[in-house]
């Protein structure tokens, strides 16, 4: 059985990452689009990305131009974006799809393990979020309009279990 140790990602400059590097940790993944009516939801990100780094949190960013082309930039326009208008120093991966045969792997996964609503498995909008417990599997998802700041007590939740 996969857990999301067994994904890798590229890094928002190119770089491969192995998701198994964040073993042990929780991590908060959302699909991200700089032109969104969520896209400042970055800064409740990067809040609760402050507020729990040090305890074993983790948060990263995958842009999609697939709602509305939302985000329409290179990967370099949307980290200079982030980054200048929302402090975003979490990691940010490339630029990918999360919807149908071209979805990136990881969240095929991550769909297949936490379904939406009446049992969706796609990806309904941009800022779709998706807890991931320290052991690897998906604890939760979360809709568009579930604000960062409001998951504080699941994470704290997921935090205290070792």
């Amino acid at each position: 059985m996969k857990t999301f140790y067994d994904f890798d990602a590229l890094q928002i400059n190119g770089q491969s990452l192995a998701l198994d590097q964040f073993r042990g940790q929780v991590v908060l993944l959302v699909n991200t689009a700089s032109a969104c009516g969520f896209t400042p939801q970055f800064g409740g990100l990067e809040k609760v990305y402050q507020s729990y780094k040090d305890q074993g949190l983790a948060v990263l960013g995958f842009p999609c131009n697939q709602f509305g082309s939302q985000d329409p930039g290179s990967n370099d326009s949307i980290a200079s974006f982030c980054q200048m208008n929302y402090g975003v120093s979490f990691p940010m991966m490339e630029k990918i799809k999360v919807n149908g045969p071209e979805a990136h792997p990881l969240y095929q996964w991550l769909c297949a393990e936490a379904p939406g609503l009446l049992g969706s498995k796609a990806i309904k909008w941009n800022f779709t979020k998706f807890l991931i417990g320290r052991d690897g599997r998906v604890l939760k998802r979360y809709a568009p309009m579930d604000k960062p700041e409001k998951l504080a007590r699941d994470i704290e939740a997921a935090l205290a279990l070792t």
